[in-house]
Formats: structure tokens, sequence, C-alpha cells
């Protein structure tokens, strides 16, 4: 199958600390919106790097409180072509990327100076993980969740697309990237051949989404995908985020007989997103309860790394984070 060599000593050492396997943090935009932030349909919660940085540091240091291993940052929907729609200059667009990673390394630096000193505390020194969303997100159009982007969309229009954001995100000094929702074969190949042509000397993990709990978003097999990632040694962690929690159990185990890479998964609340009407739908499928409850047999499937995506909340990183250690 030409797997690619062993996980970066970064992710081993981190899920080894975590007892075999660490949690991810969870949904930000829900919890910004609990305190007030505003957001927009292009940059999404992107723009309260702009309005409300405070807020931002403070869901940050939430997530680190209810137990997350990983911080993931707020540049998701971050995008300097983004950021110029709204009026912002190219140099404000890439002080914006680099503030995303300033406030999580910020919220985590301070919050492990203060829990180091606990009695019999079980946090671990977490890693703040870049959000870095597809081309489909910044389209804010619902194709990350299709992954049809068009006849001329094609591999060097993804990596040029990529390609400065992902510079400048990595000037910042993360501990690994995470490319998040991507949904489709093409846009994998892209960000491999991007990670090769690129200075990278961080792990990264590449996480796609699903709506049918089988396949890519764009209908096309795990399989493809995960032989271009397999091929990778840039590519340290593969998996699934923000599709519906029912989905993770059959996709752990797909996963595992498609690759030997660790596997993260951190599905949605189960709502459902409308892309017309930009709001989510309730879903009366899944509830935090049995969130809760699938954690442990996600572990037991072979996940490395669990959290959640939209709609979740400190909350629900807690009882995850608790599942995990009580497990360990």
């Amino acid at each position: 199958m030409g797997f690619a060599a062993a996980t970066p000593s970064v992710i081993e050492d981190l899920i080894k600390r975590a007892g075999g396997c660490a949690v991810i943090d969870g949904g930000l935009a829900t919890q910004l919106e609990i305190h007030g932030g505003v957001f927009d349909e292009t940059l999404w919660s992107a723009r309260c790097l702009i309005t409300d940085p405070h807020l931002i540091k403070q869901v940050h240091l939430e997530y680190l409180e209810a137990g997350a291993d990983v911080l993931v940052t707020s540049s998701y929907q971050a995008t300097i072509p983004g950021f110029l729609s709204k009026g912002l200059s190219i140099e404000e667009g890439e002080l914006l990327l680099a503030k995303s990673v300033k406030l999580a390394i910020e919220a985590r630096d301070q919050f492990w100076e203060n829990a180091r000193n606990l009695p019999n505390h079980t946090y671990n020194r977490a890693l703040v993980a870049v959000s870095i969303g597809s081309y489909g997100a910044y389209l804010a159009d619902g194709s990350e969740y299709s992954g049809h982007y068009g006849h001329d969309v094609g591999s060097e229009k993804l990596k040029d697309f990529h390609r400065r954001r992902l510079q400048v995100l990595l000037e910042a000094g993360p501990d690994l990237l995470a490319f998040e929702t991507i949904p489709n074969k093409l846009e994998a190949q892209a960000l491999v051949e991007l990670l090769d042509e690129e200075i990278v000397q961080i792990p990264s993990w590449v996480c796609f989404s699903s709506v049918d709990g089988e396949h890519a978003s764009s209908g096309e097999s795990f399989k493809g995908c995960l032989d271009i990632l397999n091929k990778s040694e840039k590519v340290s962690v593969v998996g699934i985020n923000c599709a519906p929690p029912h989905f993770v159990d059959n996709l752990i185990r797909k996963f595992k007989k498609l690759t030997h890479k660790p596997i993260a998964v951190y599905p949605n609340s189960g709502e459902i997103w409308d892309a017309k009407a930009k709001r989510w739908l309730p879903s009366s499928c899944f509830d935090e309860g049995n969130f809760k409850a699938s954690v442990k047999r996600w572990r037991e499937a072979g996940a490395s790394l669990i959290g959640g995506c939209c709609r979740t909340t400190p909350s629900t990183i807690r009882a995850i984070s608790k599942v995990l250690k009580e497990n360990s």
C-alpha cells in the first residue's frame, strides 16, 4: 500500500502523554456566539480576529480548562483573499492570520503556567494546531460539503490558493498543521504536493468530511484519498471532521483498513448545515449524552485523537476528556 514513515514525535509524544488517545478541542464559532461574537458569511468566526480577538483567547482557555490536548486556531475561514474582500490590505490580512496562531499560543502558555503547579492535575501541555480550511470553506457556498469546485479549479489553482496562507501560518510558530473539512481527492493531492514544495518541519493532519458515512463529500472513495496521503511523510495523521457523529464508528473501521497512520475524529453535533439559509438545522438523532457514550467505542475502534467540531462546546470536550482519562 506504500505507507509513509512513522509519525513525527510531537504527535506520538502527545498521544502517549494522553494515555493513548488525545483530546482535540471543540466548536469555536458556537462558543464565540455564546460570548457575543458576530460573524459574516465569508469570514465566519475569523471575523472575530478583527473585532473581538479577546473572545477567541477566552474560548481557547475554556477548552483547555475542559481538558483539550490540542487547540485548533481560529483561522479555518481566514484567507488573504477573504480579508481583501473586506477592504483590508495584504499586510493586514497576513497579520490577522499570524494573530490566530499567537492567540492560541498565548492561551496555551498562560493556562499551562498555572495548571502545571496544581496538585494532582491531569492536564497535558497542549499543542497548537493551525486550522487550514478547504478551498470550499473560503467560497462560503457549502462546497466544502460537496467538493464540487468547478471545472476551472485544478491542482495548481488550489496550491496557489493555499500557498501564501500556509507560509504565513508556519512563520507564526504552531506545533502542527490541521487541514480540515477536505472534500475531495483533488485537494488532498494538491495539499500533499504543496507540503513537498514548501519547507515544512512540523507534522500535519488532513481530515475529510463525509455526507454519507461511506465516501468523501465529493462521493469519491476514501481509499483513493488515503492512498495519496499514505505516501506522504509530511502527513502524520488522517481523519474525519464535521461529519455527523453517527457516521464515526463506520469511518474509523474503514480508515483502519486503509492506513497505518493515527486517526483523528472530531465530528459535529449531528445538526445539519443549511448552506442556502446559512443556519444549522436541529437533529434528533444525536445529543451530548450519546456523544459521550460513543467516545469509548471510537477509541476502541482505533481513534488516536478525539474532539468535536461545529456546535460542540467545552462541556462536550469535558465529557470526552473524562471518558478518555477514565479509560487510559
